[in-house]
């Protein structure tokens, strides 16, 4: 079907130059500041810009404070999930809604400070389609510095993929890389993971990491732990490699063991077979059996839920919408 250039070229001319997407949880009182200073900063880099932002289920007035920004301006774009979905489906969410040739994506809790996305836009324009923001010197507690350095090395070990503790989110990232993001449709969604696979031309720039101005973050350890087990799930293989090695290493073990045994019989120095070390050897193998049942039963739990193909999220709302369904209707 042939299209008309001139009509191709001013649809493109109305597409923003750059779109924010936060996802919003809990953040009924840093909302206002949080539009105020991107609306502010993003102003100084360009007027062609759209922020959205998506509510993933706060039991606060988050929805509240969105609202009333959309109302004052039409450049911000609300979303409304049905429920509490996570942080990361809220963000696949807002990157569907976007349609700017730049897409940064960053937390709504001001630790991301939209003073820096001039610093990787600069370096996106110079011929980078992925630019991640480093957290060269973290603000959050020594406790939670800790779980963090913790999970990305478990995370790294696990999944079989390099994953650096300073980068999360934060970033730049060119329109095409998007869409390849959204052609992915796992039901687990880890977005740093995502990018990671796409690949493109990336790099890191240092940034300043913000103290969280009140509350605290809702990423405890239980909930860090769960995420890591569900991206080593969804993103490798690597658990059931290590299993196999386990199982050949303890069949090495119990060759070695049982040479050991018949050589101690012939000549002579066993005389009562040991009723302890026997009790002992059936409650290991049962142990490691029903692990190896456990990491295998959870693959299956996954490969469960992919197959009901039930939508990402839902959207109950939408405010200065210009796309009813956004790219990818999930």
């Amino acid at each position: 079907m042939w299209e008309d250039p001139l009509l191709e070229s001013q649809e493109k001319n109305k597409s923003p130059y750059l779109s924010i997407v936060s996802p919003v949880y809990l953040a009924e009182s840093l909302v206002d500041e949080l539009v105020n200073r991107l609306i502010k900063h993003v102003s100084e880099i360009t007027e062609k810009f759209e922020i959205i932002l998506v509510e993933d289920g706060s039991s606060d007035g988050s929805w509240r404070k969105i609202e009333e920004n959309c109302k004052k301006d039409s450049r911000i774009t609300g979303i409304k999930l049905s429920r509490n979905f996570g942080q990361h489906f809220a963000i696949t969410a807002g990157l569907g809604q976007a349609s700017g040739n730049w897409v940064v994506v960053m937390d709504c809790d001001l630790q991301d400070q939209p003073e820096e996305i001039g610093k990787l836009l600069k370096a996106a324009e110079q011929g980078y389609e992925i630019v991640l923001a480093s957290r060269t010197s973290r603000t959050d507690g020594i406790f939670k510095c800790f779980i963090s350095r913790l999970f990305y090395r478990i995370l790294s070990f696990l999944s079989g993929t390099r994953y650096n503790s300073t980068v999360a989110n934060f970033g730049v990232y060119h329109q095409m890389v998007i869409e390849s993001i959204l052609k992915m449709p796992e039901r687990i969604r880890f977005f740093p993971a995502m990018v990671n696979w796409v690949g493109y031309t990336k790099i890191m720039v240092p940034v300043e990491h913000a103290k969280r101005p009140e509350g605290k973050s809702s990423y405890n350890f239980k909930k860090q732990f769960k995420l890591a087990i569900d991206i080593m799930l969804a993103y490798s293989d690597r658990p059931l490699r290590l299993i196999i090695g386990l199982g050949l290493f303890i069949s090495f073990f119990a060759f070695i063991l049982g040479g050991v045994i018949f050589y101690r019989y012939v000549k002579g120095q066993i005389n009562v077979v040991g009723y302890a070390s026997l009790i002992t050897s059936i409650c290991f193998f049962s142990g490691i059996i029903v692990s190896v049942l456990g990491v295998i039963g959870l693959y299956i739990g996954k490969i469960f839920d992919g197959i009901k193909n039930r939508p990402l999220y839902l959207v109950t709302k939408k405010l200065n919408s210009s796309r009813q369904n956004g790219k990818n209707s999930f």
